[in-house]
């Protein structure tokens, strides 16, 4: 028997997750959303006026980040005029909600003019959802909360021994 009638199986590539849902990539697609990263957001905030930007976290894991991609245009339709929205790619979310000490997916980061005001985590009842950022939207700026422990000056006589 000869080996030249070997049976040959064509190679494929490993199927791979995208790094975009395709319900986020729509809000820049389809409703003008931009893209943001860690070396454009800031650029992209001081344009002015509230901005918000949208981490959806990992689709498998935080299915409710794909409920808040389709809302947040449905959002910005009710509330006219009012904010302009962002989105991150999935590989950039990790480093840039670490930086607005954000820790919850899927998360809405609220900017004014180019400063941090507040966040609004997870899925809600739309008159809750609507509720909520639109206070969200009225809150002042504030600073954005940190990670970690918080650190005491070395010099500071607190009368500890260390």
């Amino acid at each position: 028997m000869s080996t030249e009638h070997q049976l040959s199986l064509p190679v494929q590539a490993p199927k791979t997750l995208p790094d975009t849902s395709p319900l986020v990539a729509r809000l820049a697609d389809a409703f003008g959303a931009a893209w943001v990263d860690a070396g454009t957001i800031d650029a992209w905030a001081a344009q002015g006026g509230d901005r918000v930007v949208l981490f959806a976290g990992d689709a498998v894991r935080f299915p409710e980040g794909q409920d808040v991609a389709v809302v947040l245009p449905e959002l910005q339709r009710s509330l006219p005029g009012r904010f302009q929205i962002g989105v991150v790619r999935r590989h950039d979310e990790d480093a840039l909600a670490r930086r607005f000490g954000s820790q919850r997916w899927p998360t809405l980061l609220f900017l004014r003019d180019g400063q941090y005001v507040t966040t609004l985590s997870g899925m809600h009842d739309w008159d809750d959802f609507l509720r909520k950022t639109e206070e969200a939207l009225a809150a002042p700026v504030s600073r954005a909360p940190s990670i970690g422990i918080p650190l005491v000056s070395a010099a500071g006589n607190d009368g500890s021994c260390h």
